[in-house]
């Protein structure tokens, strides 16, 4: 493992405003938790307010509902915690039943980070307040006291600004689109191609959750959604030229997007329409370049405006405000879903580890619990096994600050600035890099543990210590032991379920006797969309599988080709007045999509024969080759690997057939 990948910071940007809400309620909560009740007790309200930490990005309207049910699950996991204080065995049995339950409702019901850790951490801590069963209805109630604390700091910033998130959202997707401008013609291409749809797919998201009633009627939400609608067709106007442009487009057009992104909150900052002139000057007007400038140059002029009045083009965005919370928790427990095996590993590993910490003697068993959970959030197994690492030696340098403060003796007040300056500075900081994170989380931790119930600073510190190098290495084994390779198992299914929506998609597009509505064909980009997003997402995770070389990497051609083939199906969908195709040639079409399906799930070479030719759509058939190629290729390595394995397999059995013959004689 390189030391980049343990101590070098990621992407993006510093957390500075969750750093500073989380230390302000992290003070507030804690502070007036030991005014009204007691230190010790005041610990379940500072940890009840990091409700503060979810929902970050979502709108105020949603995450006002969203954050409520996140403190009754807080409330819940106190309630859980407490109950179960009466025998450590059931407490350690406990914590891995809050692990699972909150990353299984976390992941389903997309929660925004941190996931289940401070479920797990709230409950775990409220095993060891002090405090019978006549205590728990009093511990609930101040649990719910501070994260009532974090919802009003979390919902704080409506008063001044109640459309940053949509705002945020939507430029980001601008951002993002201008990153794809610059990819164009560079070996970047598909990489930044997923990362621009996922932007894309979130600020469709955020719009979403955003259409609360009287909001959605305004003109500045109207022009908010029109600005929403020309990035996402200025995406598939850039995969159409990304697909057809071998060489780099000119960087005006790039800085144009980039322009337009600044112009979501602040349309007077909005680029020139006119400014793409001289780039059009030249080409064809059918051109794919043609076309994609027209689209900024128009998308532009709907920035400029302050306000909306189109209401063909931004007033309705098809689709509801909440998706179904039944349908998510219903999908999420499919044999297809990967939220399911994760949720099972995490509760198994969790209680095996609080367990076994109790069989080993260590009363404090839910420090290895916490951290445990900490290392499975990873996912699959290399991310788990690094940030194993990165928890093990962060919270060595973390028990040495926090012991060095608690062996001070100071005052309440010093420890609640303390705790609330190292989860400011936890937070600033877990945006680029868990290590450094765990450095400051830990201290923060260690305060809120001594004060909860006192304990000697020197047997906390080896302590913890030690939890956290078993906590981590149970982590590890569970990722190592339990559906390893979950991910890399349901690649090929992700990859036929793309294969289908495009189908569907083209065939519709292609298809005479099919009119395409505003609503239907933004369904089908919705459906496709989600598809091709959830495929790199699924394969991302099948790489740290493990094993992971012979099943995973050489279906790597067919991901890149089968997402080629999806973002053709979207740009395809994207046109006005698409070219219609006769019905045999659809149906040939659709007969090449299923065989290719086919083989994939099968594992066999594809029998594609001659594709029907598709004038206007060229780079389809281009793509649909490139796929049959890659899984052939793809095919003949999983054969070729298949006989190296058996091979291997008949010389282990020679060799102990000659081990037992030298043994008789």
């Amino acid at each position: 493992m390189s030391p980049t990948a343990i101590f070098g910071l990621g992407s993006g940007q510093w957390g500075w405003a969750i750093g500073v809400k989380a230390a302000i309620t992290m003070a507030v909560s804690f502070s007036l938790g030991s005014y009204l009740f007691t230190p010790s007790l005041a610990t379940l309200a500072a940890l009840g307010s990091m409700t503060v930490l979810y929902e970050r990005t979502t709108p105020y309207g949603y995450r006002a509902i969203a954050l409520g049910f996140v403190g009754l699950g807080f409330v819940a996991s106190v309630t859980v915690g407490s109950l179960s204080a009466l025998n450590p065995w059931a407490s350690a049995v406990a914590v891995g039943g809050i692990a699972g339950v909150a990353t299984w409702l976390c992941q389903a019901l997309r929660v925004d980070r941190p996931g289940p850790l401070f479920f797990v951490l709230v409950g775990a801590i409220a095993t060891i307040v002090p405090g019978g069963l006549s205590e728990v209805w009093l511990h609930t109630g101040i649990a719910a006291f501070g994260a009532a604390i974090g919802w009003l700091v979390s919902m704080s910033g409506a008063l001044v600004r109640g459309r940053h998130p949509e705002n945020r959202a939507v430029a980001q997707a601008f951002t993002q689109l201008g990153a794809l401008l610059r990819a164009v013609g560079t070996q970047r291409l598909d990489h930044v191609q997923h990362d621009a749809s996922v932007a894309v797919a979130e600020a469709w998201r955020i719009m979403l959750l955003a259409q609360a009633r009287g909001y959605r009627d305004t003109p500045k939400a109207a022009r908010l959604r029109a600005l929403l609608r020309w990035v996402s067709d200025i995406h598939l106007a850039a995969t159409d030229v990304s697909m057809a442009r071998t060489s780099p487009l000119p960087e005006e057009a790039a800085r144009f997007a980039d322009a337009l992104a600044e112009a979501v909150a602040r349309p007077e900052r909005a680029p020139d329409p006119d400014a793409l002139d001289e780039l059009r000057r030249g080409l064809r007007p059918r051109s794919w370049e043609t076309q994609l400038y027209n689209r900024l140059s128009r998308a532009a002029k709907a920035a400029r405006r302050n306000e909306h009045e189109n209401r063909d083009r931004g007033l309705e965005l098809y689709d509801t405000s909440f998706p179904s919370v039944g349908n998510s928790l219903r999908s999420s427990l499919s044999r297809e879903s990967l939220i399911r095996p994760t949720a099972l590993r995490m509760a198994i590993t969790v209680a095996l580890a609080g367990v076994l910490g109790l069989a080993l003697g260590m009363d404090r068993f839910y420090w290895i619990s916490i951290t445990a959970t900490a290392v499975l959030q990873g996912g699959n197994v290399v991310l788990t096994v690094n940030r194993s690492t990165q928890r093990a030696l962060g919270t060595l340098l973390g028990v040495v600050i926090g012991a060095g403060a608690l062996l001070l003796d100071l005052g309440l007040a010093t420890i609640i600035g303390l705790a609330a300056l190292f989860q400011g500075l936890a937070q600033f900081t877990l945006t680029r890099n868990f290590f450094y994170g765990t450095v400051l989380i830990t201290p923060m931790a260690l305060l809120l543990a001594h004060t909860a119930a006192p304990f000697p600073v020197e047997e906390l510190a080896r302590a913890r210590v030690l939890d956290t190098v078993l906590g981590s290495v149970a982590g590890m084994l569970g990722a190592l032991l339990l559906w390893r390779r979950a991910s890399a198992t349901r690649l090929p299914q992700t990859i036929a379920d793309v294969l289908d929506q495009a189908r569907i998609s083209i065939t519709a597009v292609l298809d005479p006797d099919v009119g395409l509505s505003a609503e239907r064909r933004y369904r089908l980009r919705r459906d496709l969309r989600a598809a091709l997003v959830s495929l790199r997402g699924v394969y991302d995770s099948a790489i740290g599988d493990v094993p992971r070389a012979t099943t995973t990497r050489p279906l790597w051609p067919v991901v890149v080709a089968t997402q080629r083939t999806g973002y053709l199906a979207l740009a395809a969908l994207a046109l006005e007045n698409p070219p219609v195709a006769s019905h045999i040639t659809v149906q040939r079409l659709d007969l090449a999509f299923r065989e290719l399906s086919d083989a994939l799930l099968n594992r066999r070479t594809p029998r594609l024969g001659a594709l029907p030719r598709l004038v206007d759509y060229p780079r389809v058939n281009m793509e649909l080759r490139a796929l049959s190629s890659s899984m052939r290729t793809a095919v003949a390595e999983d054969v070729r690997a298949a006989a190296m394995q058996e091979e291997r397999r008949a010389q282990r059995e020679r060799y102990h057939a000659q081990q037992e013959v030298d043994a008789d004689l």
